[in-house]
């Protein structure tokens, strides 16, 4: 019995013939549309998944906080630089707006939560990104919020971890936005110079100026399975160099079979992995994998 069937069985059906008839409550969040291999699930199904399609296991997107609560340790997210507001630089029209309804539904001051927190017993320095809120776009509080958080790593001398997502920069900022990359590029070097270690985590979407950044300059680059990463989109490479680009052409495994990343890792041993990268790393020796 497929899914629609199972609907139908659950909540009935209604004749078009019956103009009378009193149409089915059924919950519009009911049932979860895979947007890579076009499997349609029961939402309570795929959640209790991990939010991993049952069939091709393509990783959706998470929230920032669904990410943590997965990731760290519970209760050990001290969260850097709460309340720090984008403005409106080049006077975007309806752009304080348009954030702010996004605050209110999303629960976010913008587009990344950043902090430290411990991941099995490690302490870390942890980036998230939400591609819920303006699709993860790096404006000028993401940018400043990323480069404190490699900051705040160097002078503590600890590793940093980033959940990559973002449709790239922010265009409501303008040029504002692009300068995001020189400076988290610069911070992440500073890091680097320490000789601190820096993992990213690269889930879907992972494209644009995030990409030509501080995502791609992680010691270590993690992706989830199936996942977008890319700078340009397909369409706009395929007409530049007047060619057809492979069907798996920017997912993660192409990256992998290319050296873009160094390893795919699924949502449910992500932890684990992370725990593992950081005690082969820590010259401390604390904590337990």
């Amino acid at each position: 019995m497929n899914v629609f069937s199972v609907v139908r069985k659950r909540w009935g059906s209604v004749s078009p013939e019956d103009n009378n008839a009193k149409k089915p409550d059924i919950p519009t969040d009911l049932l979860f549309k895979c947007p890579r291999c076009g499997t349609v699930s029961f939402s309570e199904e795929f959640n209790a998944n991990g939010k991993v399609c049952v069939n091709c296991n393509y990783h959706s997107r998470l929230t920032a906080r669904e990410r943590l609560d997965i990731t760290i340790d519970k209760g050990s997210l001290v969260e850097f630089d709460k309340g720090m507001l984008s403005k409106n630089p080049i006077n975007f029209p309806g752009y304080e707006e348009k954030q702010q309804k996004l605050r209110d539904r999303t629960g976010l001051e913008d587009a990344v939560v950043t902090g430290k927190c411990r991941i099995r017993n490690r302490e870390v320095v942890i980036i998230v990104m939400d591609s819920h809120f303006l699709m993860a776009s790096m404006g000028s509080v993401v940018g400043e919020k990323i480069t404190r958080a490699f900051e705040y790593a160097t002078a503590n001398r600890l590793p940093v971890i980033a959940f990559t997502a973002s449709g790239g920069a922010r265009m409501q900022e303008g040029i504002v936005s692009l300068m995001q990359m020189a400076k988290t590029s610069g911070a992440v070097a500073r890091h680097n110079e320490a000789g601190l270690l820096y993992i990213t985590v690269m889930t879907d979407p992972t494209t644009g100026g995030v990409t030509a950044s501080f995502a791609s300059l992680g010691d270590i680059i993690i992706a989830e399975p199936k996942v977008l990463i890319g700078f340009a989109g397909r369409r706009v490479i395929e007409g530049t160099i007047k060619q057809k680009l492979p069907d798996e052409f920017q997912s993660a495994e192409f990256m992998l079979e290319n050296g873009f990343v160094d390893m795919i890792v699924d949502r449910k041993k992500m932890r684990r992995t992370l725990a593992h990268l950081l005690a082969l790393h820590d010259s401390d020796g604390g904590g337990s994998v």
